[in-house]
């Protein structure tokens, strides 16, 4: 597997269909009364979309991550459209490009809405964003990528050049409950985790948890991450009554399906931690993780190879965390 560094699971993967050539927006998905999923992916030779969550509330809607490319931000304002109900709140769980850069397009079709994020961004602006698109500057122009990764590099730059619109205008400092357009919501912060900010909210009515890249699949995403931080959310999390988890990568999932994600990831860091080999501990990730991510055999590939670089590349290259973890 080939990577660039430009932002968590920005990959190249192993030889697949060629991608259409324009992508259809994701359709809008009900997960409960008053809650849709807008489901990112990763689609052939392209980078990845998280996922979306939008809450009703009563000015409005609450869209928690806005996605990278232009057709999942195009699902996302022709969903508020066709609701006929304004963008009140936007919810940026991290900073990752693929979850803030629908930001700008959707502040502008609703100018009165605002972003709710940790500060996390400040030090990503300054350091891993633009360190990395140095790094993956090389690879435009040289043949080595197809056309599609070359256009969402260039989308990339242009979002990390425009840096200061992804920056929150209220800014998530600490956890505690806030009310969004009307909704009374928990807004959760996690520092140290999978960045140094991570933000997860819960929404007690429908018992929804948008937890963002503390859950991510085929692979737990461990460029930014701190993994004892990471471990640290994922059980306060467990600890909320929550009935449905949305992933920042992958399918919503069910209390019983969230508590043995959270037991994976604890097993793969101490795997890390260890003398065994990478191989064993990403088989050992993708067998626990099976029933979560579907019957797509690209998927075991993907969970493989992917697990296998976290492990040696980033977790024990670096002493058991990401080499942007920031915590002591």
């Amino acid at each position: 597997m080939k990577r660039l560094a430009l932002t968590a699971c920005l990959a190249v993967f192993a030889p697949m269909p060629a991608a259409a050539d324009a992508p259809t927006p994701p359709k809008p998905q009900a997960l409960a009364p008053g809650v849709w999923l807008i489901p990112g992916g990763i689609l052939p030779k392209r980078q990845p979309d998280g996922n979306t969550v939008i809450f009703a509330a009563p000015k409005g809607l609450v869209v928690v991550d806005t996605g990278r490319h232009r057709w999942h931000r195009q699902a996302i304002l022709e969903f508020a459209r066709a609701q006929g109900r304004p963008i009140v709140a936007i919810v940026n769980s991290h900073w990752h490009l693929d979850h803030v850069s629908g930001n700008p397009d959707l502040k502008r079709a609703y100018p009165g809405a605002k972003v709710y994020a940790s500060n996390a961004i400040d030090a990503a602006l300054t350091g891993f964003l633009p360190k990395s698109a140095e790094q993956a500057k090389p690879y435009l122009g040289s043949g080595k990528l197809p056309p599609e990764t070359e256009e969402d590099l260039r989308a990339d730059f242009a979002t990390i050049d425009n840096g200061r619109a992804l920056k929150p205008d209220a800014p998530v400092t600490a956890s505690g409950v806030r009310s969004l357009g009307g909704l009374k919501v928990q807004l959760n912060l996690a520092p140290n985790a999978a960045t140094d900010g991570d933000v997860w909210l819960f929404e007690p009515k429908s018992g929804v948890a948008a937890v963002g890249d503390l859950v991510t699949l085929p692979a737990p995403f461990l460029d930014t991450a701190c993994a004892k931080g990471w471990k640290a959310a994922l059980d306060r999390v467990w600890a909320t009554p929550f009935r449905i988890a949305v992933p920042g990568h992958g399918a919503p999932m069910t209390r019983a399906q969230f508590n043995s994600y959270r037991r994976a990831f604890s097993s793969l860091t101490d795997c890390a931690a260890s003398s065994r080999p990478k191989a064993e501990c990403a088989a050992d990730w993708s067998a626990a993780t099976a029933d979560l991510r579907g019957a797509d055999p690209q998927e075991a590939k993907r969970a493989q190879g992917m697990t296998e670089y976290y492990v040696a590349d980033v977790l024990r290259a670096h002493g058991g965390n990401s080499a942007y973890c920031t915590a002591p």
